[in-house]
């Protein structure tokens, strides 16, 4: 039996797809785990297993589709053959989790086979001045990465990653010194006020570009021009590989838009082996 048919694959398989909370994510990882034994186990027993109350074990099964614990049960029995335990080990949770994100990143090559949104994108990127960028909560990480890095070619990036009222003023403040365009990255789960900042920012006349875990996420009614990512939910927490690819991709599409995006990056050369900067 190969690793993507092993009894923990094919539990990986079943959660793959569902929007789970961290509770949830806790009794999946404990049922990977303990995957050959999964199926025979109570709800109690896997409530105790992997530390949450039963009532979770209750609404995690709901969460996947079946109407309560003994249907999900049920399944498992139905899935998982009987008999010794293959003498191939299964990809544990974390090859999975990292196979999910190589997966993740196979659709991402797959959607950049046309290149026409993200150029467009990155032009409209390009001709925005100031340039936008937000990030809220989780996806905050990939707006500073992106503002670090475009900040760089751009000669006037904004990152916004604060929520609240100042968030407001500061898109006020970018479109009064000019901007046309704002970027948004938006991964789970999904901030209401995220949302609500989009449709704030159209309003005052911003073309909305969002780089989106998928093009049906909350924000997507609010984007002129979603560039969809998948995020690995493998893990406790959600991995980012793509969305941290697309928008590197973005900017080098960007800086095909910036005439002067090469004479920057060799002034920054220059300028960093002149204060030694860096060790290397």
């Amino acid at each position: 039996m190969s690793g993507t048919d092993s009894p923990a694959a094919r539990l990986q398989a079943l959660f793959e797809g569902h929007r789970l909370t961290p509770t949830q994510r806790r009794i999946a990882h404990s049922m990977v785990r303990r995957a050959a034994d999964v199926p025979f186990l109570s709800s109690v027993e896997l409530a105790e297993l992997a530390g949450v109350s039963q009532p979770s074990v209750t609404r995690f099964a709901v969460a996947l589709g079946f109407d309560g614990y003994p249907a999900l049960r049920r399944h498992l029995r139905e899935v998982t053959p009987a008999g010794p335990a293959p003498d191939t080990a299964p990809y544990n949770e974390y090859q999975q989790a990292v196979e999910s994100e190589i997966e993740n990143l196979r659709h991402l090559a797959q959607v950049l086979a046309d290149p026409a949104p993200v150029e467009r994108a990155g032009h409209l990127l390009a001709a925005s001045r100031p340039l936008p960028v937000l990030g809220l909560r989780a996806a905050a990480a990939q707006a500073h990465g992106f503002a670090y890095f475009a900040a760089k070619v751009h000669p006037d990036v904004r990152l916004l990653n604060e929520s609240g009222s100042m968030l407001y003023d500061r898109i006020d403040a970018a479109v009064t010194a000019g901007a046309s365009a704002l970027l948004c990255f938006a991964l789970p789960r999904h901030p209401r006020e995220t949302a609500e900042a989009l449709g704030y920012a159209r309003a005052a006349g911003l073309t909305v570009v969002t780089v989106a875990d998928s093009a049906f996420a909350p924000v997507a009614a609010v984007s002129d021009l979603l560039l969809p990512a998948a995020v690995g939910t493998g893990l406790a927490f959600d991995t980012a590989c793509a969305p941290m690819l697309l928008g590197r991709v973005l900017l080098e599409a960007m800086c095909d838009g910036l005439p002067q995006a090469q004479a920057r990056l060799e002034e920054f050369d220059a300028r960093a082996a002149a204060r030694g900067l860096f060790v290397e």
